[in-house]
């Protein structure tokens, strides 16, 4: 009955408010200064609630009421904790109110999920309140019993949201599996933000039936069309 409920309030959700749970995403590495600029404009007159970019693009200028969110230890995750903590505090001093960490993948992969709370503290001190910590997990690279695990890190640790994918692993991007089970870990308490692969209204609602509060998406545009059409 719970999920025919959310499920309702997925379809329910209206274009504006849709909007608001989106981080606009441009993380190409071949993106120019222009093309973010030109994204940004965009997210502007969508609405969105944030535009994600790479920490190289920073600082940039957004139109007003617009977030920005930035990736650390992107795309892999597989570099040391202070030098994420570094790069997450470089990119909160040049104007990042967001940080999507990726983690250390093999941690989750050999149980060290003791290593794995310590990495994501250390982010986390780099990026204080008001400012906003995602850890990016790459569900699809875990088992059911890696995910649950590295969300009770995520939150022990201090993170703000748990966060599905990068969008650039082979193992490929969020799952509604995924999302349902980073939501009963760690939902009502943490964000739960869906990314990587959402290319349709029909997926996106999906997501946040499953329990996604956030929405990582490049196309944006053509989802919140669906809506409006």
């Amino acid at each position: 009955m719970s999920s025919d409920r959310d499920g309702q309030r997925a379809r329910d959700t209206t274009r504006d408010e849709l909007a608001q749970l989106i981080d606009h995403t441009l993380l190409k590495p071949e993106s120019t200064a222009a093309d973010v600029a030109a994204m940004a404009a965009e997210a502007g007159e969508l609405g969105t609630y944030s535009i994600c970019v790479s920490p190289s693009q920073l600082p940039v200028e957004v139109p007003g009421g617009l977030h920005v969110a930035t990736v650390v230890g992107f795309p892999s995750g597989a570099v040391k904790p202070e030098i994420k903590a570094a790069e997450a505090a470089r990119a909160v001093a040049d104007g990042a109110g967001e940080v999507d960490m990726v983690i250390d993948i093999a941690l989750a992969k050999e149980g060290r999920f003791d290593e794995l709370t310590s990495e994501i503290a250390a982010v986390r001190a780099a990026v204080p309140a008001p400012g906003v910590l995602k850890v990016i997990i790459e569900s699809a690279a875990l088992t059911d019993e890696e995910i649950v695990a590295a969300c009770k890190a995520s939150e022990e640790a201090g993170a703000d949201f748990v966060k599905t994918s990068t969008g650039f692993h082979p193992a490929g991007g969020a799952s509604v599996r995924a999302v349902s089970l980073m939501n009963e870990t760690v939902g009502g308490r943490l964000g739960i933000k869906a990314s990587g692969g959402i290319r349709s209204l029909a997926a996106a609602q999906e997501m946040i039936a499953a329990g996604a509060t956030r929405l990582g998406l490049s196309s944006s545009a053509a989802i919140l069309a669906e809506l409006e059409a």
